[in-house]
C-alpha cells in the first residue's frame, strides 16, 4: 500500500466544519453533499492512520475510504483479521467525539472484530477539542 499524502490538521477541521450541523442534529438539518460528507470522512480516518500507523486493523467507512492502522503484523492478502466497520455519521461521531467507541460497539453502530479492533477507541477522537 503507498503511503498517503500527510493530512494537515486544519484540512480536517475544514472539512469537520462543513458537516457539522448536521452532526449536532435537529429538525430540518439537510444531510450534506456527497462530496462534503466523503472528504470530512476520508480526512479524519487519514488523521487516523496517520496518529496510529500500522496495518494491523482496517478501517472501513464505505463507501468513502478504508484505512489500515495500529503497529503490529501486517496484513497483506486476503480479508483482514482486524476489522472496524461503520457508517459515515457513526465514523465521523467517533472522530469528532461526540460518540464513545465501546458504546458504539454495544449498539451495533460499529462492527469490531478481531483480538485488535478494540485497539482503535485510544486514538479517539481523531479531532481534538
Amino acid at each position: 500500500m503507498a503511503p498517503t499524502k500527510k493530512v494537515p490538521p486544519e484540512e480536517m477541521m475544514d472539512a469537520v466544519a462543513s458537516v457539522a450541523e448536521w452532526l449536532a442534529g435537529g429538525p430540518g438539518v439537510a444531510t450534506p453533499a456527497r462530496a462534503e460528507l466523503a472528504r470530512a470522512v476520508r480526512t479524519t480516518a487519514r488523521t487516523l492512520a496517520q496518529d496510529a500507523p500500522g496495518h494491523s486493523v482496517e478501517v472501513r467507512v464505505p463507501p468513502f475510504v478504508a484505512v489500515q492502522c495500529i503497529a503490529g503484523p501486517d496484513h497483506t492478502r486476503g480479508t483482514p483479521p482486524n476489522v472496524v466497520e461503520t457508517d459515515p455519521r457513526t465514523w465521523l461521531e467517533l472522530a469528532t467525539g461526540r460518540l464513545d467507541f465501546g458504546e458504539a460497539v454495544a449498539e451495533g453502530r460499529v462492527d469490531a472484530s478481531g483480538a485488535r479492533a478494540q485497539e482503535i477507541r485510544g486514538y479517539l477522537p481523531v479531532m481534538k477539542k
